[in-house]
C-alpha cells in the first residue's frame, strides 16, 4: 500500500502547475500526497480506480500483458500527466495493468472528484484532453518503434523518456524489468545495455541504470523519441 507524506508539492506535476490559481486552489483541499514502491501494481487489467494519480517523482508504465503471462510497455506517465484516464474519458474500467517501473510520489484525487470537476469544463478539463492526445501519441509511437527498431534503439527511446520525467541521472531498473517494459528477451537487454556502456552512455550495475552522457543515447535513439517528446512539448508546453 502507499503511504502518505507529510508536505505535498502539486507543482511537481507538470498537469497539476498547469492550472491557472483558481483552479488550483479549488482543487488543492481534494488532493493528498501519496509514494509509490517499485514494481507496485497501481491497477490491473479490468479493475476500477476509487483514485486517479498524478505522479511526481515516480513513473508509472502502463502495460498489456497477454495470457501466457508475457507483457510489453504501452506508454509511461510520470511529472508529466495523470495515471487512470478512463476514470474521465467514460470507460469505466481500465483497459491495460499499470506498474510502478520508478519508486517516487504521486499525488491522488478521488475519482468521483475528477470527474466532477472533468464536466465543470474549463482548463482542467483541457489539460486532461491534451495530455490525453499525447499520451496516445505515446503509445502508437511505441507500437512502431517496437515493431521497426533494433533492442538498442527502443532500449535508448525508454531511457530517454524516463530520464525526462525523473529528476536524476540514476534508474532503479532490473533487466528483467525492462525486459518485461519492452517486451524482449532479458538476453537482448543485456546485450543492448551492454553496448550503450560500452559507448560510455550509461553505466548499470545490480539493477541501477546510471546516464553518463545523455548526449550519446540521443544519437543512438530512433526518431520514435523525439517525435513523442515534439507532442508533449506542443501540447503541455
Amino acid at each position: 500500500m502507499s503511504r502518505f507524506l507529510r508536505t505535498l508539492e502539486p507543482g511537481e506535476n507538470r498537469l497539476l502547475a498547469a492550472l491557472p490559481h483558481d483552479e488550483y486552489a479549488r482543487l488543492l483541499p481534494q488532493l493528498q500526497q501519496v509514494s509509490f514502491a517499485l514494481g507496485e501494481v497501481v491497477y490491473e487489467f479490468g479493475g476500477k480506480l476509487d483514485y486517479v494519480y498524478f505522479p511526481t517523482s515516480s513513473i508509472v508504465s502502463l502495460l498489456y500483458t497477454m495470457e501466457n503471462g508475457t507483457s510489453a510497455e504501452m506508454g509511461l506517465t510520470g511529472n508529466d500527466g495523470v495515471v487512470g484516464i478512463a476514470l474521465f474519458m467514460g470507460g469505466g474500467t481500465m483497459p491495460n495493468r499499470a506498474v510502478v517501473q520508478s519508486a517516487g510520489g504521486a499525488i491522488r484525487m478521488k475519482a468521483k472528484v475528477l470527474q466532477n470537476e472533468f464536466a465543470r469544463g474549463g482548463e482542467f478539463q483541457h489539460l486532461l484532453l491534451r495530455y490525453t492526445q499525447a499520451l496516445i501519441t505515446q503509445i502508437s509511437q511505441t507500437a512502431v518503434c517496437n515493431r521497426l527498431h533494433s533492442v538498442e534503439q527502443q532500449l535508448c527511446r525508454w531511457l530517454l523518456l524516463s530520464h525526462d520525467r525523473v529528476k536524476a541521472d540514476e534508474l532503479i531498473m532490473t533487466q528483467e524489468l525492462i525486459a518485461d517494459m519492452l517486451g524482449v528477451r532479458r538476453e537482448g537487454v543485456t546485450v543492448a545495455a551492454g553496448r550503450l556502456q560500452d559507448a560510455g552512455a550509461i553505466s548499470y550495475t545490480r539493477g541501477h541504470i546510471k546516464i553518463l552522457d545523455r548526449e550519446r543515447l540521443e544519437l543512438t535513439v530512433c526518431e520514435c523519441y523525439r517525435v513523442v517528446k515534439d507532442e508533449f512539448d506542443r501540447l503541455l508546453g
